[in-house]
């Protein structure tokens, strides 16, 4: 894929297999233009293809530039949606990439506003989902340009099912509070990193559109500079160079213990997070197919080892915002799509007449008021309120409501509890104190059926594992919405103040073993 450096990177840019893959592909033409991001996960998709080891984006952008000379870049888009384009640059139409391009539109024209953006779907080998991240029943396909259509038809099948037309926001400015930039920083280089991550950003965003989950290790190991060793080999250093033009290494790692770019990069990544997972998940509630749903997780799984591994080499203050930032983003994957596969179970429950009828029937030989006496000492909830959730239960199941209808309603009992709290500082915490509450009494009676053996308890116990997920994932957004934060952030600062606690902790264990050593 690349020889050895001689003359320098000119020599690297100029080396065969790429350039060749650029001039089957694509070819200039006036009044036209391609994201900039949509060529970069073309060239990723074909890296992975033949087994390659792809340059970062700033590298390939240079190598575009010469192979077509005379190429523009033009920022094109409504505000807020707008994304760095390459003008005067199409795709050949004997190129396999066009029908996966106009399959994409028909895509586009189906579920989303014309003016949204558009993303390419991958070119993959694709068993129940791309990536092999998840198996099917359907037969292997081999990756061959006859069967491009066919591959596409498949990808689609699970695009169908995320919100493709979420553009990632722009990012702020570093604020840096007034503090002086590190030694050997100057201001070019503070703006070189936010271009740079900018870029990086909206690469993981497109990769993620297209299902090609193991990429967002690569791109992690590209932004990061990865090397096996310290110092880094010649080979790393060619991949690497256009990077090191913009952005020197030593630059990049003194910025990385500089606290306002630590704080940038935690809300960032909380802003790219935020958009994957809505992106990904729309709605907790849909149906989404099994194999997606393996896919995320597995994805999910794998998220801190991809990223503690890529920055390897990195100052530890930035991997821990980093991994704080991620590790929060893989719980939420796996919280919503554990709630999904409850909401799933739940709606077959919710649709069985017959079991709605045993659940009433034995609902109504609980001893509420036993459980509100014994709930109260503790929840100290007003029997009034209670009483009011108790009819209202009742009437929903007895109404055989469907899955959203009782969803409206546990965010009706939201809205009704946390009123008094709105626009108060104390919010957050009665928020918090209400979901502790409900869990309580509803755990009080689950209790008073399972020692009544009730026939429906199962049915029951489910429900209650859906509402209680459910209710969690609410005031979770109404506590994020409440400090002007993303629902990311509110799970990354409960994961920091964890952390902080374990650390506490074992510094107490520590000093304490010390000290009776000491004693001894």
């Amino acid at each position: 894929f690349r020889e050895p450096r001689r003359g320098g990177n000119s020599d690297f840019l100029s080396s065969g297999p790429q350039v060749q893959w650029l001039l089957d592909n694509y070819e200039t033409a006036e009044g036209v233009s391609l994201p900039r991001s949509t060529l970069y996960c073309h060239y990723l998709l074909h890296c992975q293809e033949q087994k390659l080891e792809p340059v970062n984006a700033a590298s390939f952008g240079k190598l575009i530039r010469s192979v077509f000379m005379g190429l523009r870049t033009r920022r094109l888009g409504t505000r807020g949606n707008s994304k760095y384009h390459y003008y005067g640059l199409r795709i050949k139409a004997s190129s396999s990439l066009v029908r996966l391009m106009e399959d994409q539109q028909h895509l586009a024209m189906r579920q989303q506003p014309f003016s949204q953006k558009q993303r390419l779907k991958p070119v993959q080998k694709v068993e129940g989902i791309t990536n092999g991240m998840s198996s099917g029943s359907g037969q292997q396909q081999q990756q061959q340009s006859s069967g491009l259509s066919d591959i596409s038809t498949q990808v689609q099948q699970y695009q169908q099912f995320l919100d493709a037309s979420r553009a990632l926001p722009e990012f702020p400015d570093v604020d840096l509070q007034g503090r002086a930039l590190p030694e050997g920083i100057e201001q070019e280089h503070l703006k070189s990193f936010q271009l740079l991550y900018r870029e990086h950003c909206e690469a993981i965003l497109d990769v993620m559109v297209n299902l090609q989950f193991p990429l967002v290790e690569t791109l992690w190991k590209t932004f990061w500079r990865f090397s096996e060793s310290q110092a880094g080999d010649s080979t790393t250093l060619a991949v690497h160079d256009e990077s090191e033009k913009r952005l020197p290494k030593s630059c990049l790692v003194l910025l990385c213990k500089y606290d306002p770019v630590l704080r940038w990069s935690r809300d960032c990544d909380n802003t790219l997070y935020q958009g994957l997972v809505e992106m990904l998940i729309p709605d907790v509630l849909r149906p989404i197919p099994s194999a997606l749903t393996q896919a995320i997780r597995n994805f999910a799984k794998s998220l801190e080892s991809w990223l503690t591994n890529a920055m390897m080499n990195i100052p530890e203050e930035m991997v821990r915002v980093k991994v704080t930032s991620a590790s929060a983003f893989a719980q939420t994957l796996r919280r919503y799509t554990s709630l999904n596969h409850l909401a799933q179970a739940a709606r077959a429950v919710l649709q069985n007449t017959a079991q709605i009828n045993q659940m009433l029937s034995d609902l109504n030989r609980v001893d509420f008021a036993n459980v509100q006496e014994q709930a109260s000492w503790v929840c100290r909830c007003e029997d009034r309120v209670v009483q009011r959730l108790e009819q209202d239960f009742k009437l929903t199941l007895q109404q055989q409501n469907s899955l959203e209808q009782w969803a409206a309603w546990l965010e009706g009992v939201v809205s009704q509890v946390l009123k008094p709290y709105q626009s108060s500082s104390a919010f957050p915490k009665a928020a918090k104190l209400f979901l502790l509450k409900w869990s309580f009494y509803s755990s009080m009676v689950i209790r008073d059926l399972t020692l009544r053996s009730a026939a429906s308890f199962g049915s029951f116990h489910l429900i209650r594992l859906l509402y209680d997920e459910y209710m969690y994932y609410l005031i979770e957004h109404r506590v994020a919405q409440a400090k002007g934060e993303t629902p990311i952030a509110v799970m990354g600062e409960v994961q920091t103040h964890t952390q902080a606690t374990n650390q506490n902790l074992t510094n107490q264990l520590k000093n304490k073993n010390i000290k009776t050593t000491l004693n001894l």
